[in-house]
């Protein structure tokens, strides 16, 4: 021990038998020295002494008694280099209880309850410290202490890797935390609070940081990744600032608020993340981000989520490359994002429901599928200034959804500008839309929608596609060439509501204002051939008696309620959407395209024409086309039947965030809302259509029966290539009927036979064998040139 006191008999070295000795005989300023070795003792530092190892030999010095606190601190001491081991799992390596010691170079090792532990009145100053305690506490800062970590480092914990509790607040700068199994840094309390400047928290096995029960936190240039749970967690009134941070590779929610929590984030950046971005629950929670940036999304979660209630503010900041960027839902909950970008997100940029708002100003959102949906009853806010380029629709407005858009553009969406369905409502004015692949404007039936002062131009399907009794628009324009007829005074690029006619635009009816491009292909109408003939060309196909007998007695019920009803007496009401199953080739498209004519001709449908759809004609890549498509296909068969082939698709077992339910959901409502304009016939494999039916049970009430397609039996198919024959002016040769009947006996009745279509190949398969033998023959004569042979049967797979 080196004496540093003024008198002469205090300026002297000593050598003392114990550390303990060596304490007790020490002055304040006084300088330990210990030498190397492995001390049994337990140490209290009383005093403001330094405590040091051998110079040159750091780590030489082990501290390890059998149980107790290794080390002690109660004085504003120096200790460094020393090797602090803990046996007892009851307290802490090293414990700091008061004054202002410095501590550096110290590496602790331990399995208890914490690895160094600072309590009280205690204000250290650590430097260049690590803990290694894979059973508790790396460190523990509680109890009003507070004190300076300068490039420290937690190696592990068996729970927190630094807990900050009961009103301390220390000060970490430069420090690692890793290899934690609890939270990597944790604030809990009242009162209790943290600051970390330069600092990195990773590899944890829980969250990376957590701030619960009124705690609070301040994170400068720090990086929090590779969590096994969320990467930042703040719970009940827990308060944080981030500035110029960095959450990336996290499973999880990168940052998860709830409880009336408050997150502040400057020039930080979220990247890499499992599930949200930012998570943010509850009234009273609420996250201000300023100059951000949120990215790169590894899951399938929007980046921002704010529910129950929250409140997100994003100013200045960039979210790209994630599924969707930012859903809020619920009342209360309110989304603010101002001179922001929204760019590269696969599903939909803003997406508010469930009466929440969303006010967006000067955002520029690009590459997206849907810019902006407000989704139902009670869902608005405000677009102001904004810019939406290269997406599949710029804004969807459905289910009662009542935004105001104001002076945005819409450029180059795929399917359309702005699109309000589903009694949809919304406020647009000084809005543009330029160079849609479909309308600019496309506002569906009963959707009570305002437009003043837009404009669209090179609309590929037109400027305008509205309703009969359509919105109110007032000083609309477009760059259309002309409108359909009648003319009317007005410059054809003009479009006004009068009050007199708010169906109409300019004295043309609504539907027909958006004009240069050609309306839709449209289906011709056709005279109507009697129900008789057509019941004789069903009755023509072979087979399917059950099939016929089905149909026979539904078009007899129609027939007689129509009867009924010109009599004057009630008739029963008659559902005539159908269920079609059975195998492929059985007749089901031709049975269909039979009914709507007859139902046509019994005057039940304006022109009983067939549209033939499946999964990939209704339903899109992203929320928001589905329901466009299936509404589309709709409208297409207005007067006619609608049929979906291989309708189970649109629900398969593993739905997930399919998107088939809500072409199942919009086809549900449309056939409720418009039951007498279109018949709709679904189809399918008989137990994938059982199986749909079961999980849609809101599909299955609006069906009136199912009619089974049972596959062809041997004698059927032979028939079928012997019409085949007789239609082209070809015959079978004697003989050919058997081994037509043998062919189709053996033929393998797997997942791959097609029935009447294998019927057919048949024949032409029989047709190009009959040509490659007459081709070689000098001289033909009819015979040759009709006759088809058992040889000219292809051979069985």
């Amino acid at each position: 021990m080196t004496h540093t006191g003024t008198s002469r008999w205090r300026r002297r070295t000593g050598e003392y038998a114990s550390l303990a000795a060596a304490l007790e005989a020490a002055g304040d300023g006084d300088i330990l020295t210990i030498a190397p070795g492995t001390y049994r003792e337990n140490l209290v530092v009383t005093r403001a002494v330094t405590l040091r190892g051998p110079d040159g030999a750091a780590g030489s010095v082990r501290l390890a008694p059998l149980d107790g606190v290794p080390l002690t601190v109660r004085a504003s001491a120096t200790v460094q280099d020393l090797h602090v081991e803990g046996q007892d799992t009851a307290a802490p390596a090293l414990l700091v209880e008061d004054g202002a010691p410095e501590l550096s170079n110290l590496r602790i090792v331990t399995r208890s309850a914490a690895g160094l532990e600072v309590r009280g009145a205690a204000r250290p100053t650590v430097r260049r410290c690590s803990v290694d305690n894979p059973a508790g506490v790396g460190i523990g800062v509680l109890d009003g202490s507070g004190g300076v970590f300068e490039e420290c480092e937690v190696l592990a914990a068996g729970q927190a890797g630094v807990s900050v509790r009961g009103g301390a607040h220390p000060r970490l700068e430069r420090c690692r935390v890793h290899h934690a199994s609890g939270a990597g840094l944790s604030v809990t309390g009242e009162g209790s609070g943290l600051e970390a400047i330069g600092c990195e928290v990773y590899e944890i096995k829980g969250t990376g940081v957590q701030i619960a029960s009124r705690g609070s936190a301040h994170l400068t240039d720090s990086s929090v990744h590779r969590t096994s749970a969320d990467g930042i967690t703040l719970d009940t009134d827990a308060v944080l600032t981030l500035s110029d941070c960095d959450i990336h590779d996290i499973p999880e929610n990168a940052v998860d608020l709830r409880s009336r929590s408050v997150l502040t984030l400057t020039r930080s950046t979220v990247r890499h993340f499992g599930r949200n971005g930012l998570s943010v629950w509850d009234p009273g929670t609420r996250v201000d981000a300023n100059q951000c940036e949120i990215h790169d999304s590894t899951g399938d979660y929007p980046a921002v989520w704010v529910s129950d209630g929250a409140t997100a503010v994003l100013d200045s900041c960039r979210v790209r490359d994630v599924p969707d960027a930012l859903f809020v839902l619920d009342r209360g909950s309110r989304v603010d994002v101002v001179d922001s970008d929204l760019s590269s997100v696969r599903n939909t940029a803003v997406s508010v429901s469930d009466g929440a708002t969303a006010q967006l100003d000067d955002c520029r959102i690009k590459e997206v599928s849907t810019g902006a949906w407000f989704r139902d009853h009670g869902s608005g806010g405000t677009l102001n200034s904004c810019t939406i380029d290269t997406v599949q629709t710029g804004v969807i407005v459905t289910k009662g959804a009542d935004p105001t858009i104001e002076r945005c553009t819409v450029t180059s969406p795929a399917e359309a500008g702005f699109y309000v369905s589903a009694e949809g409502r919304g406020s647009f004015h000084h809005c543009r839309v330029t160079g849609s692949g479909g309308y600019g404007f496309h506002v569906m039936d009963g959707c009570r929608t305002t437009l003043t002062r837009c404009r669209t131009e090179r609309c590929a399907r037109g400027g305008y596609e509205f309703p009969e009794d359509g919105p109110t628009a007032e000083d609309c324009t477009s760059d259309e060439s002309g409108v359909l007829t009648p003319p009317v005074p007005e410059p054809p690029s003009v479009l006004t509501a009068t009050q007199s006619s708010p169906g109409l635009l300019g004295g043309v009816p609504a539907r027909s204002a958006a004009t240069a491009a050609p309306a839709p292909e449209s289906v011709p109408d056709r005279p109507a051939r009697a129900s008789d003939e057509v019941l004789s060309e069903l009755d023509a196909l072979v087979g399917l008696e059950s099939v016929k007998r089905e149909v026979r007695a539904l078009t007899d019920m129609i027939e007689v309620g129509r009867r009924r009803k010109e009599a004057g007496l009630k008739a029963a009401s008659v559902r005539r959407h159908l269920v079609f199953t059975g195998n492929p080739g059985t007749g089901k498209t031709t049975v269909a395209r039979l009914y709507g004519e007859i139902l046509h001709s019994l005057g039940v449908l304006e022109r009983g024409h067939l549209v033939e759809v499946s999964r990939v004609d209704l339903v899109g890549e992203h929320i928001g086309s589905t329901a466009i498509r299936t509404q589309e296909a709709f409208d297409r068969a207005r007067g006619g039947v609608l049929f979906i082939d291989e309708a189970y698709a649109l629900s398969p077992e593993d739905s997930g965030r399919d998107f088939g339910k809500e072409a199942i959901d919009t086809l549900v409502k449309l056939m409720e809302d418009h039951r007498d304009a279109v018949v709709v016939i679904v189809a399918g494999y008989t137990a994938e259509m059982e199986r749909f039916l079961t999980v849609n049970p809101g599909v299955a009430s609006r069906f009136s029966r199912t009619i089974t397609f049972s596959d062809y039996v041997p004698e059927e198919l032979l028939r079928i290539v012997e019409q085949q024959s007789e239609e082209h002016e070809y015959r079978l040769a004697e003989g050919t009927g058997e081994a037509l009947l043998k062919y189709f006996t053996a033929l393998p009745k797997g997942p791959a036979f097609g029935n009447g279509r294998t019927a057919r190949q048949t024949f032409e398969s029989m047709v190009e064998r009959h040509a490659g033998r007459v081709a070689q023959l000098p001289l033909t004569s009819t015979d040759d040139l009709t006759l088809l042979y058992a040889d000219d049967l292809p051979e069985l797979p």
